[in-house]
C-alpha cells in the first residue's frame, strides 16, 4: 500500500487502521510525501471513526519510528514521567532526582507551555545558564553522570508527531484521544525508558477535565504504551486547585527547590507517589524517598543536574540570589470565608497575561511573573489572608492580574477538598 488515500479511507469507514497503514502515514508525514490536506483528512477520520486499539499501538510506533530512537547500556533501569499539563506542577523537577538517587536513570524529554498550563522546559530557563538543548552526546554523558537530566526533543525524535501536532491545531481535531495518545507516547517511548508512569489530571485546570474523559486518556496511554513494548501505569491526580502554592516559572522552580530541601504540602505528596509508581512499574521495589528528600541527598543531585546542563553551583542552597525577580509583588484582597472553588484555568492565563506564559509558540516569555502563596480549596481567606500575591513586571499588569485572581476564587462556608490521586490505572 503506497497511496495514503487508501489509509485515510480505511479509517474513515470504519476498517480501522493497521500496521502498514500507519507506517506509511508516518513516514509520509516526516518525510513530506503525504501532504496537509491529507494529514488533516486522516486526523478527521481517526477524531470521528477512531483507530481501534491495535490501531493506536501501530500509529505510536510509526510515529515514534519515523525518527531516531535512543537506546540506552545503563547499570540500572531507565525510567520517565508525562503529565497531561497543569498549574504550579513541577513535579519533573523533584521526581527526576529522586529516582536519580536511588539508582536509576531519567532522561527526560520534557516541552513548553503553551495556553494556560506552564512548561517544564520553560520553568529550568529561568535558572541563568541553564541549557535544555543538550546535544545526544551531551545529553548520554550527563545521565551516565547525574542519573538524570531534563531536556528538549531534538528534531530528529518523532517528526512525524511534530507535524501532525501542528496539523491538528489547524483542522480541529486536538480532541482525538488516539492522536492526544500516539502524540505524547511517540515522543516518550522515542527516548528510550524501560518504563513510563503518566500524571492524567482532571478538574477545572486540567485538558480533561471529567473524571470519565481522564480516564479513558490514561487507560488508552497504559495500553497502548504496554501493547509498544513499555511497562507503564498511570495516577488520575487532582487539579481542581493548583498543585504548589505557586503558578510562574521562577516562582515555581523556587518551590520545587523548597520541597528538595524539606517543604511539604501537596506537591512533595504527588512527587513522592509518582516517583515510586516509576520504581514499581520498572521493577525496583519500595524505597524510601522520604529520607532521600529529608537527608538533602535528593537536592543534591537536582544541583549536580542544574551545574552540568550550565546553571550555576550554588542554585539549590542560595535560590533567591539566583533566580530573576519580578520588580512589584502586591497581595490579592478577599473577603472573609472560606475557598470552595478555583477556576483553576483561569489563574493559569492570568499568569500568560502577566507575561510568565505564551499564547502562540516561539513568544518570549517573562520568568519572573507569576503568582505565589495561592490559597487553597478550603482554607481560609481575608483581609489579613490574601488569595495570592501578584508578582508582575509593573503596576498596571499587576492591577490586571488581581482583578483576574479575584475572579478565580469563589468563598463561602469551609469545603472539604477531593483526593490528590483519584484513582490508578495499571
Amino acid at each position: 500500500m503506497s497511496d495514503p488515500r487508501h489509509v485515510i479511507a480505511a479509517v474513515r469507514d470504519g476498517r480501522g487502521l493497521d500496521g502498514p497503514g500507519a507506517a506509511l502515514i508516518a513516514e509520509g508525514l516526516a518525510n513530506g510525501q503525504v501532504s496537509d490536506a491529507q494529514a488533516a483528512a486522516f486526523a478527521m477520520a481517526v477524531l470521528l471513526r477512531g483507530t481501534g486499539e491495535d490501531g493506536r499501538v501501530a500509529l505510536t510506533r510509526a510515529m515514534r519510528d519515523s525518527g531516531h530512537v535512543l537506546h540506552w547500556d545503563l547499570p540500572g533501569a531507565v525510567v520517565d514521567k508525562h503529565s497531561t499539563g497543569g498549574i504550579g506542577d513541577t513535579v519533573s523537577l523533584i521526581l527526576a532526582p529522586l529516582l536519580a538517587a536511588c539508582g536509576v536513570f531519567v532522561p527526560m524529554i520534557s516541552g513548553r507551555g503553551l495556553g494556560h498550563t506552564g512548561g517544564t522546559l520553560d520553568k529550568l530557563e529561568a535558572i541563568p545558564g541553564f541549557d535544555c538543548d543538550l546535544t545526544e552526546d551531551r545529553l548520554r554523558k550527563v545521565v551516565r553522570q547525574v542519573g538524570c537530566a531534563i531536556v528538549s526533543a531534538t528534531g530528529d525524535l518523532a517528526p512525524a508527531d511534530r507535524r501532525l501536532y501542528a496539523i491538528r491545531d489547524e483542522s480541529g481535531t486536538v480532541g482525538s484521544i488516539d492522536l492526544i495518545t500516539a502524540s505524547i507516547l511517540s515522543k516518550k517511548l522515542a527516548a528510550g525508558p524501560d518504563a513510563l508512569v503518566l500524571d492524567v489530571k482532571v478538574g477545572s485546570g486540567a485538558i480533561m477535565r471529567s473524571p470519565d474523559q481522564a480516564r479513558d486518556l490514561a487507560q488508552a496511554l497504559v495500553t497502548t504504551a504496554n501493547g509498544a513494548g513499555c511497562r507503564a501505569a498511570a495516577l488520575m491526580t487532582d487539579m481542581d486547585q493548583p498543585l504548589a502554592r505557586s503558578a510562574g516559572n521562577a516562582l515555581e522552580v523556587a518551590e520545587a527547590i523548597a520541597v528538595l530541601r524539606g517543604k511539604t504540602g501537596a506537591l512533595r505528596d504527588l512527587s513522592l507517589a509518582l516517583a515510586q509508581e516509576c520504581l514499581t512499574v520498572a521493577g525496583q521495589g519500595t524505597r524510601d524517598l522520604v529520607t532521600l528528600l529529608e537527608n538533602g541527598r535528593a537536592a543534591e543531585i537536582f544541583g549536580q543536574m542544574v551545574t552540568a546542563q550550565g546553571g550555576p553551583a550554588g542554585l539549590v542552597d542560595d535560590p533567591e540570589t539566583h533566580l530573576p525577580r519580578a520588580p512589584v509583588a502586591r497581595p490579592v484582597p478577599a473577603p472573609d470565608g472560606h475557598v470552595t472553588r478555583i477556576d483553576v484555568t483561569a489563574l493559569g492565563h492570568a499568569v500568560v497575561a502577566l507575561g510568565g506564559g505564551r499564547v502562540k509558540a516561539g513568544e518570549r516569555i517573562d520568568p519572573s511573573v507569576g503568582l505565589s502563596d495561592l490559597a487553597k480549596l478550603g482554607e481560609p481567606v481575608g483581609p489579613d489572608r490574601p488569595l495570592a500575591i501578584v508578582h508582575a513586571a509593573d503596576d498596571i499588569a499587576a492591577d490586571i492580574a488581581i482583578a483576574a485572581v479575584q475572579a478565580a476564587y469563589q468563598t463561602g462556608e469551609r469545603c472539604q477538598p477531593g483526593p490528590l490521586v483519584r484513582a490508578k490505572i495499571t
